[in-house]
């Protein structure tokens, strides 16, 4: 059987090539789709894959992670213009049937140089994922939701890689960034923490708040490094109003 790593590049490589055997990764009875823009089932699928495949779009898949009965991935799409996307697929029997994604239009470089997708891809220390996810949901709870700031340097490392456009390298400008107002509120406010999914060094969190008030998806991807975020990317998306979605799945 194919790993699940294998599966989801399959479904989502056929966005390229319209292919309707990339579709038939899902099962269509079972299916439950979390992007609140697009409609459920995996004959709807064939149809978006056949349209999209018409636009010559690239897939670029830049890491592929597997946790449990999940796959995860990070991947640069070109429709027409570049984005920056998290794909979040659960099986069961070797077919996908829910799906959850976080895109963001590509930007940067950021003001350290860096791009929304270089820097680490090999991922290691398998041993150690269930303390990376620890980690990793205990920071998002501590520091992103209950804001305590003070904090940072227990979670991240000083010389953090930061790949976010905005944001330079280092704990500073993170530190900034957490703790800036927009008429007397956090400008960036983390408010329930829906999933952590991990695979050895690599570890990400979906969770849902506030950013300048408007309702916000953030998927945040952190490399580990004996102990500490050593490095991080992410997605920041915009969640529609109610009376835009097509489905009735929640973004979460």
């Amino acid at each position: 059987m194919a790993s699940k790593k294998d599966l989801l590049k399959t479904l989502l490589k056929g966005l390229e090539t319209g292919d309707p055997a990339s579709a038939a990764v899902v099962n269509e009875d079972k299916y439950i789709q979390h992007n609140p823009q697009t409609h459920e089932g995996s004959e709807g699928l064939a149809v978006l894959f056949a349209r999209l495949a018409k636009t010559s779009p690239r897939v670029t898949f830049k890491r592929v992670f597997e946790d449990g009965d999940f796959a995860f991935a990070h991947i640069e799409y070109d429709f027409s213009s570049l984005r920056a996307a998290f794909e979040v697929f659960r099986f069961e029997d070797g077919k996908a049937v829910e799906h959850w994604d976080n895109i963001q239009t590509l930007r940067g470089p950021n003001p350290s140089g860096r791009g929304m997708q270089d820097g680490a891809t090999e991922i290691t220390d398998l041993d150690k994922t269930e303390e990376n996810r620890a980690l990793a949901r205990s920071y998002t709870e501590q520091v992103l939701i209950r804001r305590q700031l003070d904090q940072l340097p227990d979670y991240v490392r000083a010389d953090l890689i930061q790949h976010n456009p905005d944001l330079a390298d280092g704990l500073p400008a993170l530190r900034d960034a957490l703790s800036a107002t927009e008429k007397g509120v956090p400008a960036i406010q983390y408010q329930h923490l829906h999933r952590v999914l991990a695979e050895g060094n690599f570890v990400l969190c979906a969770s849902e708040g506030q950013r300048g008030g408007i309702h916000t998806s953030f998927y945040d991807l952190y490399r580990i490094e004996d102990g500490r975020i050593a490095e991080h990317w992410d997605t920041i998306e915009a969640i529609p109003p109610r009376s835009e979605w097509k489905n009735d799945n929640g973004k979460f």
